[in-house]
């Protein structure tokens, strides 16, 4: 009789290279965002490029800026690259100082926007009975003024010759929209198991709200902030147009308004002074568009899926 072939299951030996084999590591955040988001990606380059212009590019250049002279509404040459504005002084110039103060007040106005919203709206949908009742109530009262109009009229009882008061003045508008929308998520997460769970231990309000909440609205939260520094920016902007803010140092909003001023927009001569820092607050807001969009898809994993 022939003899049964017995198969044998094959034991991997040590020298098997997939005997020891590691299962694969989670990509970090950065791996995540650089290899799914191309667009973000660029658009966080040329942010950082942005922040090195306005923050190290100023260690650079001079700490004054003469008058050409004559050279009124100069053309880009070697000696300005930009051109000149309405005194003859060099456009460049303002453009790499004009950049620290626009981003740090928006970014400061962003922190406080983005701390009011989170908190009060946190502490709204926690809480819940009268105090929901009265920041509702406020907030609403906020939202139904047009924000160009709430900034002219608190610009017009505070004088604005401080970075922080200007930040504090965009925050004071910047918050309602966020904070019904912190309110709303804290609701839908104050239901959770976990949550619940934690109720159950009796570990308090703030325990719970800051430590089990929030850290789960941590992405939504920083795209917010963003979306936020936009907001500060155009209202910078708006203010330095209107005049409602103190017309000195160097910031791209106030060679907006200068330019207008001096009658850019009808002077040919004067299209590199114009559009220098017009063009330089739409890519900023560009890239920061653009960087809250890809943060989004990163977070979000139906997004990224889709």
């Amino acid at each position: 009789m022939g003899q049964l072939a017995v198969s044998t299951p094959e034991v991997q030996t040590a020298t098997d290279p997939g005997a020891f084999a590691q299962p694969p590591k989670p990509r970090g955040f950065a791996r995540n965002f650089v290899d799914n988001n191309k667009v973000g990606t660029g658009a966080f380059v040329v942010f950082l490029a942005i922040l090195g212009l306005a923050f190290i590019g100023p260690l650079f250049m001079a700490d004054t800026n003469p008058s050409d002279g004559r050279n009124v509404f100069a053309s880009p040459s070697s000696d300005h690259w930009l051109g000149t504005d309405y005194l003859a002084k060099d456009t460049w110039y303002q453009i790499v100082k004009g950049g620290r103060s626009l981003l740090l007040v928006a970014a400061a106005a962003a922190i406080m926007s983005t701390l009011i919203s989170v908190v009060f709206g946190a502490l709204a949908a926690m809480i819940g009975g009268k105090f929901d009742l009265v920041v509702l109530t406020i907030t609403d009262i906020v939202l139904t003024i047009p924000s160009i109009i709430l900034l002219g009229v608190l610009a017009a009882f505070v004088k604005l010759n401080s970075p922080f008061l200007l930040a504090l003045i965009l925050a004071a508008t910047g918050w309602p929209t966020l904070l019904r929308a912190v309110r709303a998520q804290v609701l839908s997460l104050k239901e959770r198991e976990y949550v619940e769970a934690a109720r159950m231990l009796d570990l308090g309000t703030p325990r719970i709200l800051f430590r089990e909440v929030l850290p789960n609205m941590m992405s939504y939260i920083v795209i917010n902030f963003v979306a936020g520094m936009t907001g500060a920016i155009y209202g910078q902007v708006i203010l330095y147009f209107l005049g409602l803010v103190s017309l000195a140092g160097n910031n791209w909003g106030l060679m907006i308004q200068q330019g207008y001023a001096q009658g850019a927009l009808n002077n040919q001569d004067a299209m590199w002074f114009i559009m220098a820092p017009i063009f330089m607050i739409t890519m900023l807001q560009l890239t920061l568009v653009l960087m809250s969009r890809s943060l989004e898809d990163v977070f979000n994993p139906r997004l990224r899926e889709s």
